[in-house]
């Protein structure tokens, strides 16, 4: 069985969000408690759409099955990547690699030269993840943190876009 895949941007509000939404509400909730709810509502759905936003889901025959999103940070030519999402009967596929390599790309095509995210300190995987794909961690990564203050890292973007593993041409 062969699954179509399909990156698809959509509005923050679209069905299609609703499994994001529900699913990284009730994340926060288990690791982080009841200001989970703040945490979730801080962002008006805007800006998170074009020109300075973008939500991207990851869709497998027509179903979410990761996403993420990045709006404008103050800090000029910056995107801040936010609600990094992947469903939890697909993780450890790679799809979070995915998404945020489509994210990276779409906001250097718009212009952004850094992205900057923060993490928890309960998220290890997110943690490990951004350490992974290239991201600079703005804290030390060997101290433990002592209250739960969320990790910060950057990326800078170029706008050159490198074959994947599954894109390179073998002679």
């Amino acid at each position: 069985m062969t699954l179509t895949t399909e990156v698809r941007a959509v509005r923050l509000g679209d069905p299609l969000t609703e499994p994001l939404v529900r699913e990284l509400t009730h994340e926060y909730l288990t690791r982080y408690g009841p200001g989970a709810h703040d945490e979730m509502a801080r962002y008006p759905a805007e800006e998170f759409a074009p020109p300075g936003g973008l939500l991207l889901l990851l869709l497998e025959d027509g179903a979410p099955v990761a996403g993420g999103a990045y709006r404008r940070h103050a800090d000029p030519g910056t995107a801040e990547v936010k609600r990094m999402w992947t469903h939890s009967a697909h993780r450890r596929r790679g799809l979070a690699r995915r998404v945020l390599a489509e994210l990276e790309q779409a906001a250097a095509a718009h212009g952004y030269r850094r992205i900057f995210l923060t993490t928890g300190p309960l998220q290890p995987e997110a943690r490990g993840l951004y350490l992974a794909t290239g991201y600079t961690p703005l804290f030390d990564p060997a101290a433990v943190p002592v209250e739960p203050h969320p990790l910060p890292f950057e990326k800078h973007l170029t706008t050159a876009r490198h074959p994947g593993p599954e894109e390179t041409r073998h002679p």
